[in-house]
């Protein structure tokens, strides 16, 4: 490679981190912020992650465990470095005002009023650095009745409604196997604001408070399911077209025990899913699952491959990973080192380009 190549590459990898240049200092503990700043570094951002002495991020414990160091940890805060602050000391103090003089964003998690307590507030901090951007990310939100009530993502999906949407025969609401709220209640709201104010701030100069509640955000996920009730038709539990109560999106037990995920909503989707299994589009759930039951899953995986059926069989979490399409896309082909162990990294909502371009980083030991 000569020297114009050279150049040339650099030039092409510094622009393809959009966030190079930008100095976070992130106080979050467990999963919004942490993965908020996982974004944000994962474009190029330096992200300083601040902890308790000693104890660190209450993630760091968290199981499962290689080499004795947390594999979930280390997912979330591959490529950052970390400081280990007493933040009510006055040393510890010191430290952090002078790590944000020159910081373009702040992530804190703490319950309200913790950062102001401290004297860390956004008030506090932006008298010496305006262009600060500030995001505080709770549960309910820095006002409210419920501003000092504890919560976690299953009360955050409870409170907003979510959970009567799904129930079992006996009515009892079924458990997420995700922390929605908590992600795309926090995490993903807290990177659209912040990006929103980055904009802002190239204009005015000036940075910006960022209210994030995750428990309100949970709301547009239910978008359906509020016009319903706005409309005066409030969804029946486990009885609307994508909560059970339609033969166009319901899940089926095949003859070999597993499960297929049938979702051929449109008529025109239905119209080809009814006719590989011989069945009127009149079918009913039964129907369906009558026939469904039928193949064991690789036979009926046969029985629509090449039709525009909208049917798939509910996968395994080993068998996504090695499924071959997200191999081919690369999804997991970047690395995070656990003490000395090679995991794939964590997949993250950044189009190709504005990745990473090191497959394999390492998450910080606590104070380094």
């Amino acid at each position: 490679m000569n020297v114009a190549e050279s150049i040339d590459q650099g030039m092409a990898q510094a622009l393809s981190r959009p966030f190079a240049g930008l100095k976070v200092v992130d106080f979050s503990t467990l999963l919004p912020g942490p993965m908020a700043s996982l974004i944000l570094a994962e474009g190029g951002a330096e992200i300083v992650k601040i902890e308790r002495p000693g104890k660190g991020d209450d993630m760091r414990a968290y199981e499962p465990r290689l080499n004795d160091h947390s594999v979930i940890f280390s997912l979330l805060n591959r490529g950052k470095a970390s400081r280990a602050i007493d933040l009510k000391s006055p040393e510890g103090f010191a430290e952090v005002r002078e790590l944000v003089l020159d910081a373009d964003i702040v992530i804190e998690q703490f319950r309200p009023g913790v950062m102001a307590r401290l004297g860390l507030s956004y008030d506090d901090l932006a008298k010496d650095n305006p262009r600060l951007i500030y995001c505080s990310i709770s549960g309910y939100g820095q006002d409210g009745p419920k501003v000092r009530v504890a919560g976690h993502d299953l009360n955050y999906v409870a409170e907003a409604g979510l959970l009567s949407l799904v129930t079992d025969p006996d009515g009892k609401p079924t458990l997420p196997p995700i922390p929605l709220a908590d992600i795309g209640g926090g995490t993903y709201p807290a990177i659209i604001n912040i990006l929103i104010a980055l904009y802002e701030r190239s204009r005015t100069g000036v940075g910006r408070y960022l209210d994030i509640s995750m428990s309100e955000n949970v709301y547009p996920f239910i978008y359906w399911a509020l016009a319903g009730s706005l409309a005066g038709q409030p969804p029946v539990a486990s009885g609307e077209m994508i909560t059970g109560g339609s033969p166009r999106y319901n899940i089926y037990r095949t003859k070999d025990g597993r499960f297929a995920a049938a979702a051929p909503l449109e008529d025109h989707f239905w119209q080809t899913f009814c006719d590989a299994l011989n069945l009127p589009t009149s079918a009913s759930i039964e129907d369906v699952a009558i026939e469904i039951g039928k193949y064991d899953a690789a036979d009926l995986m046969t029985l629509f491959a090449g039709r525009d059926a909208c049917c798939s069989i509910v996968a395994t979490i080993d068998e996504a990973i090695g499924d071959s399409h997200f191999k081919a896309r690369g999804v997991f082909r970047r690395q995070v080192d656990v003490n000395g162990r090679s995991v794939s990294a964590l997949p993250l909502p950044l189009v190709a380009p504005y990745r990473d371009p090191e497959n394999a980083r390492s998450a910080p030991p606590l104070g380094e």
